[in-house]
Parts: C-alpha cells; sequence; structure tokens
C-alpha cells in the first residue's frame, strides 16, 4: 500500500511551525521576511511557506569552523538597517 498525504512527512511549515526550527520567535522570523534577510518562502493565497530545506540551506548559511573564519557568510539581524546597510548590499541568501 502507497503512503497517502496523511502519511507523507510535512515539507512546507508555516512560520509558527518554522521559527522554533530555526531558534527563533515567529514575530522575529516575519521581520526577517519583511526585510528581506532571511529564508526564502513561498506565498500560497494568504499563506506563508517554508520549505524544510530552505530553512536548513539559511542555518547552514552560518556555519563556520572558527571565529577568523572568512569563507562563511553573515546572517545579518531581523532589523531594518540591517537589510539596507552597505555592508549586507549584493549579499546571497
Amino acid at each position: 500500500m502507497s503512503k497517502g498525504p496523511a502519511d507523507a512527512p510535512q515539507k512546507y511549515l508555516r512560520t509558527k511551525e518554522a521559527a522554533p526550527i530555526l531558534g527563533l520567535c515567529a514575530r522575529t522570523l516575519e521581520k526577517h521576511r519583511t526585510y528581506g534577510t532571511g529564508p526564502k518562502y513561498r506565498k500560497i493565497g494568504g499563506r506563508v511557506l517554508y520549505d524544510i530545506d530552505d530553512l536548513r540551506a539559511w542555518i547552514d548559511l552560518g556555519a563556520r569552523t572558527s571565529t577568523s573564519d572568512t569563507n562563511a557568510t553573515d546572517i545579518p539581524p531581523a532589523k531594518p538597517h540591517a537589510a539596507r546597510a552597505p555592508a549586507y548590499a549584493g549579499k546571497s541568501r
């Protein structure tokens, strides 16, 4: 018997479900979305959905091997000035 949708693992999460995975509160994740500093998301109708793989990729952006690691990407804070700051201009997510 094949697995139906009810048995399938959940791939897309709402903001309140995604935030704890990232160690953030839902409001902080909403701010990241507003300022363009957070993980990729999808908007389906009025719903915001996060792919689990995109959450993992965003977390991996901050991976470091030491405090002097120059190859790591900085994940900016969820603040409006961070998204407009020259230091973050052109950084890919």
